[in-house]
């Protein structure tokens, strides 16, 4: 891989992993058709490294929020800021288990090629459009009778199931985002909070995987044993998922609010069936 590649796989990463349209599975596609070859390890090794930029700009431009919540947590405030960071340890403890459990199953899924993909888009796009037509559904409902349906706070148990949807979308293919603010909204939570929540809660996850690769790069006994990356291309590959990811975060959580999420199930549908016939 030469930094040309890593740009667009930055760039790619920047903007799929705020929309719901899957980063993994489309970094799976920009491997498969820039002809690069990398084993399942370094293939997940070099994903992680674009998804902690991401996270990184996360906490850049939702920073206003994350300062109040780390200061609530570590000085054990007891306050919404304080529980709403335990509900967000919750969420990460499905993705925890299947992280310590089935990495090496997970990591067979990378570099395998896009028949996964295609059906995990083909997923992702189903999801999507039952969410949406389900809450249109329930919102006329709601008109007549009163519920509260679509404007509850983001409970325990909701933080939970939230949790159990990103454990799942560790698949190249299943959006993490657009499976976890699905399930949200298909809970009922308000989807004004799903897209701060859903972009919160991979940090301790994605943070906590990177510094398991770190340890194991530091581990390895020479530089040409680091993988078959390289640090030139994860470096340029980095910035770029990071710079793209300020502006692609902003965008993403505009969307939610208003609602647009089923023209992104129509763009998983179609890539899902061409992945299938490639």
């Amino acid at each position: 891989m030469d930094w040309i590649d890593a740009l667009i796989m930055g760039i790619v990463q920047g903007l799929a992993e705020y929309l719901p349209i899957s980063s993994s599975g489309h970094l799976e596609i920009c491997r498969e058709i820039l002809g690069l070859e990398l084993n399942g390890a370094d293939a997940l090794e070099f994903d992680v490294a674009l998804h902690v930029a991401t996270v990184l700009s996360t906490i850049v431009v939702l920073w206003k929020e994350f300062l109040p919540l780390c200061r609530s947590f570590f000085t054990v405030a007891r306050d919404d800021n304080f529980y709403y960071v335990c509900k967000i340890l919750v969420s990460c403890i499905p993705v925890a288990i299947v992280g310590l459990c089935f990495k090496d199953v997970v990591e067979g899924f990378f570099g395998s090629g896009l028949g996964v993909v295609g059906v995990c888009l083909l997923v992702t796009a189903a999801l999507l459009a039952f969410a949406y037509f389900f809450r249109r559904h329930e919102m006329a409902g709601d008109k007549v009778s009163g519920s509260d349906f679509g404007h509850r706070e983001i409970g325990w148990m909701d933080a939970f199931v939230i949790g159990c949807a990103q454990a799942v979308a560790v698949l190249p293919g299943l959006s993490r985002s657009g499976s976890t603010i699905a399930t949200g909204l298909l809970l009922g939570d308000r989807r004004d909070k799903l897209a701060q929540f859903s972009f919160f809660m991979v940090i301790i996850p994605i943070l906590g995987e990177a510094m398991l690769d770190v340890v194991k790069m530091l581990g390895k006994s020479g530089a040409a044993e680091s993988g078959g990356v390289g640090m030139m291309p994860i470096v340029v590959g980095f910035i770029a998922a990071f710079v793209v990811g300020c502006v692609a975060c902003k965008w993403m959580i505009e969307l939610v609010k208003k609602g647009k999420l089923v023209w992104f199930a129509v763009y998983c549908a179609i890539a899902g069936a061409v992945c299938l016939v490639w």
